[in-house]
Order: structure tokens, then C-alpha cells, then sequence
């Protein structure tokens, strides 16, 4: 790890918003806020047509990174390979780790969380907030993989998806 405290984040860069996923920086502005003058990162995330304003120097404190390198990737693809590991804890207890997991923005966590939620077609259906945690996980994992590949979507998502059907298999 490198001694400097802010990141260099550039316009038209991609980065990852832990509570938000993928996004990309269109510019950095100034603005003044209560009296302050602040340098912010004007981030948008064209999925949720929504534009993000984060001080500059607050972005590593918060989390934001930036993309994952094509072998991190490649490690959290491997995760969705491997066995589920589901607690025996009561589901709201689980539910609340896969949401932290899902908002750390780590791409590993998230991995984590789409192979544990994952059903193939002949196991049980899955309740209503299983799904929701799954889709919003599963999400997340594409559209960062779709970045790193410089890929769109939708092959990311049959890249993800190839990983979880070859697993059940």
C-alpha cells in the first residue's frame, strides 16, 4: 500500500460505491456547501439514473475504490464455483450478513453471497427476500464484471451465469 491519502480518481473513470456498485466519475467539481468550498466527485450510475456528488477527500474513507483487477475477478468467479456455505442461523441474522456483504463493495463478499443464494431449478423456491438479496448480490458482481471485461451487461451476466450452471452440474 502506497503512503498517499486521496486516490486519484479521474473523470470518465469507472469506480465502485460500496452502497451503490459501478459507477463512473463524469467530473470533479467545486462547489460550496454551508460556507465551505468543496472539491467533489460527480459520480453516475447509469443502471439507477442516478448522480452521486462525494467529497474528494472523503472517497477512501467511505469505501470507494476502484475497479478490481481482472484477477480478482477471475478469483471471485472462482467463488461462485465452490459449495454454498449456509449458516444455521435464524434467516434475519443471515439476511443482515449478506446485506453488509453486498454493501462493502468487495467483490469477493459479493461472490460469496451469489453462490450461498444461488438455486439451481430442482432445488426449493426461494422466499421473497432471498430473491432480493440474490438479484441485488448478483447485480453488483455483473455490472463490476462487465467493467473490468469491458464488457456490456448482458454478456457479463451469461458469463455469471455459465459459472453458476457449470457449478450445478
Amino acid at each position: 500500500m502506497t503512503k498517499s491519502k486521496k486516490p486519484e480518481f479521474r473523470p470518465n473513470e469507472f469506480v465502485v460505491y460500496p452502497a451503490h456498485g459501478v459507477g463512473k466519475i463524469m467530473s470533479i467539481e467545486e462547489q460550496e456547501i454551508a460556507g465551505f468550498k468543496l472539491e467533489l466527485f460527480v459520480i453516475t450510475f447509469e443502471k439507477d439514473k442516478m448522480t452521486l456528488r462525494v467529497p474528494t477527500h472523503k472517497a477512501t474513507e467511505i469505501g470507494m475504490r476502484a475497479l478490481s483487477a481482472p484477477d480478482v475477478v477471475s478469483k471471485a468467479l472462482d467463488t461462485l464455483k465452490g459449495k454454498a456455505k449456509v449458516k444455521r442461523a435464524m434467516w434475519s441474522r443471515r439476511a443482515q450478513e449478506y446485506e453488509q456483504k453486498i454493501n462493502s463493495g468487495d467483490l469477493m463478499a459479493i461472490a460469496e453471497v451469489v453462490r450461498d443464494l444461488h438455486r439451481s431449478d430442482d432445488q426449493r423456491e426461494q422466499s421473497y427476500s432471498e430473491r432480493q438479496l440474490y438479484e441485488a448480490a448478483l447485480e453488483r458482481l455483473t455490472r463490476e464484471v462487465a467493467a473490468v471485461s469491458g464488457v456490456d451487461a448482458g454478456a457479463a451476466a451469461k458469463t455469471v451465469d455459465d459459472v453458476l450452471v457449470s457449478r450445478a452440474a
